[in-house]
């Protein structure tokens, strides 16, 4: 073989991985621009998808009529199942099925509140506020869920003439009655039933805040008392908490509420609700039964307000309860001397005053005023407020109590 040829010889081998790593490469091109293309199509069809969406958010009187109609269908076809097999969940479980869908769809209405007024006049609404009464509670939460929603005060904002018709519908077709018998029924060791217990606490809340000359209304048809119900129960949570701002929205600028709650024994409840935190805080670093604890406080403040509820705290004990708080180096104490304070304020609180006197309230009283709790900042109260609540305290006592027998 001569020089030449040995120079430009090259084994098979060497020949084969050379093309197989070409092969290779031209594969991977192939493969990255395969991918590129894949992505690119599933980016397009996720834009084009909310595209989609938005279109059928976007809602008019004819989307709402053709809305209403399937609704209106979806509601009697299962009537008529629930009638026809009673006792067979079996034979009408896919119409409440096909019911719990439908309901669904109805949500993105409350995105539109200028269309709250057509959904009335078709008789919309009334069929949704007939399903509170429903026996699958499922379906009744969906629509609590969807109510409030639509009475969400920022929404109805956006549209007055909206807002108002639906307030007044709904006024007129008592819904606080409807609300008040599905918290009556509602199962909140469910989570699905606690939220709608949520929502409903929602939907009032909503419902004060624009009109609250309902307020009375709200807790003469029932409220009232089952709140006071459910604070009763020992357990805190969210629901609880969402009760005691509630209550407070309702006390806070009505006396006749003030004077109702004394007579279901509101004072003796809210009494042993502050007990719990005679001598423990609230669970370490849960700001939220800290808030729950200061409401009751206010919730208490605002309902001594009323005279007649001074009686119903005098025989509760609440001046010796808020005396033994006062004593502890807790939160409570500062609620305590706010409490005491609206107690004994006024001549209506001459006979709460004498009872302090003579549960030796004075020897509480005397060593705070002289040395003022230091700065904490989980203090409910600032100096200054503690000062002031001390202040008035021994003013009013001095005013009440002229003649008796000194300590």
């Amino acid at each position: 073989m001569e020089i030449g040829e040995l120079l430009s010889f090259k084994p098979e081998s060497i020949q084969k991985r050379k093309q197989n790593d070409e092969d290779n490469d031209k594969d991977k091109i192939h493969s990255i621009d395969k991918r590129q293309k894949i992505d690119e199509k599933i980016l397009e069809l996720v834009a084009q998808a909310d595209d989609d969406e938005e279109e059928a958010q976007i809602l008019d009187e004819n989307g709402l009529k053709k809305l209403a109609l399937l609704f209106e269908k979806r509601v009697l076809k299962n009537q008529v199942t629930r009638l026809k097999f009673p006792d067979q969940p079996e034979k009408f479980m896919e119409s409440e099925i096909e019911l719990f869908e439908v309901i669904q769809q109805l949500r993105p209405v409350a995105t539109f509140p200028d269309l709250y007024s057509l959904m009335i006049s078709i008789g919309m609404l009334s069929s949704m506020l007939e399903l509170l009464n429903h026996a699958n509670s499922d379906v009744s939460a969906a629509i609590v869920e969807i109510l409030n929603e639509l009475t969400d005060v920022d929404v109805l904002h956006e549209s007055t003439k909206g807002g108002d018709h639906l307030m007044n519908f709904l006024k007129e077709q008592e819904i606080t009655k409807l609300l008040v018998n599905c918290l009556e029924r509602y199962n909140e060791a469910v989570k699905e039933e606690a939220d709608a217990v949520h929502n409903i606490l929602g939907i009032f809340e909503n419902i004060t805040d624009l009109r609250p000359n309902m307020c009375k209304e709200i807790a003469d048809q029932g409220l009232l008392a089952w709140i006071l119900k459910r604070l009763k129960v020992k357990q805190y949570d969210a629901n609880k908490l969402y009760c005691s701002e509630i209550l407070s929205i309702l006390l806070q600028n009505d006396n006749d509420n003030r004077v109702l709650l004394g007579n279901l024994d509101g004072i003796d409840i809210l009494l042993q609700q502050l007990a719990v935190y005679k001598k423990h805080d609230p669970a370490e670093g849960d700001a939220e039964e800290v808030e729950y604890m200061e409401n009751v406080f206010n919730c208490l403040c605002s309902s001594l307000l009323a005279k007649e509820n001074r009686t119903h705290f005098l025989k509760g004990e609440g001046c010796q309860l808020m005396n033994l708080m006062l004593r502890e180096k807790k939160l409570s104490r500062n609620g305590a001397l706010k409490v005491l304070d609206f107690a004994l304020s006024t001549a209506d609180g001459k006979e709460n005053c004498q009872k302090f006197i003579d549960i030796l309230g004075l020897r509480t009283i005397f060593p705070l005023f002289m040395k003022t709790p230091k700065k904490n900042k989980k203090r409910l109260l600032s100096s200054e407020e503690f000062e002031e609540h001390l202040c008035s305290i021994i003013s009013n006592l001095l005013r009440n109590t002229k003649g008796s027998q000194k300590q």
